[in-house]
């Protein structure tokens, strides 16, 4: 008997044993800290969600990553600007990709986690706005989008802007926008509805800002807007109008600030970033990480000149 409970004594033990040393090499270090990357064997997997903007750029930062050090993975994902934050002040990832700055009640929820989330600019993103390839219009002001996208606006037909437009024979003005967990639909309701403004009721929502362009290119009625970097050939890219100038969205006009919907693009660590995730970030913003950047159509926070 004396044995028996030995033996049992000790199997508990090297249970007990084994199971904390499996939560030692995969449990993040404590919640908000920027250093809490999981291990797995001898790698370090450093979170990162958020921005579907910043999703593809994000993505191939990880990819290239991998090259320069094995030993560190990146893991990625979207779901918005909103999820990722949500992600950040819940402890589950390390960095929170967004293409808007946290809100007053988003940092006093991390303040009351027991952290301050910090903030790092990692490129610019022109938002653009696209219509149908067949659509006549070629150039757009800040007043005319408010009309067409915000509560009390008067434009709901292509005929009031002046134009007929081939295949819309509804001449209805199809407004495309994003869903409201998306950094681009809380920038772009800030830039050109207001912040005491709200959005028309009746748009087509959209999870991403590839689903924009996708539905742009295939309705002739169709006006959305989303980053630079998902313009494809099939759509036609709207210069925007303030005073006299009329500005096409591209990386200069991004950077110097002449494009009147241009926004910076940011990750957020939960307290300053050390470790793994210090050195990531630094590569992001070095030369390689800023040439990715600008690959992919954004605007790098520095001029370079890229291979």
């Amino acid at each position: 008997m004396i044995v028996r409970h030995i033996s049992t004594a000790l199997v508990g033990l090297v249970a007990a044993l084994a199971l904390g040393a499996c939560s030692r090499r995969t449990q993040p270090q404590g919640e908000g800290q920027a250093t809490g990357t999981a291990a797995q064997g001898d790698r370090v997997v450093i979170q990162n969600k958020g921005s579907d903007t910043l999703v593809n750029v994000a993505q191939a930062w990880a990819e290239e990553y991998k090259k320069v050090k094995p030993s560190v993975a990146v893991a990625v994902t979207g779901g918005g600007s909103g999820t990722g934050i949500s992600a950040l002040i819940n402890g589950t990832v390390q960095i929170a990709n967004a293409s808007r700055a946290m809100k007053d009640k988003e940092l006093e929820a991390a303040k009351a986690k027991g952290f301050a989330p910090v903030q790092h600019v990692v490129g610019y993103d022109a938002l653009a706005v696209f219509v149908h390839k067949d659509n006549p219009k070629r150039e757009v002001t800040v007043e005319e989008l408010k009309e067409i996208y915000a509560e009390g606006g008067k434009v709901d037909k292509w005929s009031q802007l002046g134009i007929k437009v081939p295949g819309c024979p509804s001449d209805e003005i199809v407004r495309v926008s994003r869903q409201n967990n998306s950094g681009t639909y809380a920038y772009f309701k800030e830039a050109i509805i207001g912040e005491k403004g709200e959005y028309k009721l009746g748009s087509r929502d959209m999870n991403g800002s590839k689903d924009v362009v996708d539905l742009v290119e295939k309705t002739p009625c169709a006006v959305g807007y989303s980053g630079l970097a998902y313009a494809t050939e099939n759509v036609r890219v709207l210069c925007v109008k303030t005073g006299d100038q009329c500005v096409a969205p591209s990386e200069d006009a991004a950077l110097d600030g002449s494009y009147p919907i241009a926004r910076p693009l940011f990750m957020y660590t939960p307290g300053e970033a050390t470790g793994a995730v210090k050195d990531y970030l630094d590569w992001i913003l070095g030369d390689q990480g800023q040439c990715i950047i600008k690959e992919k159509g954004y605007s790098p926070v520095k001029k370079l000149a890229c291979k």
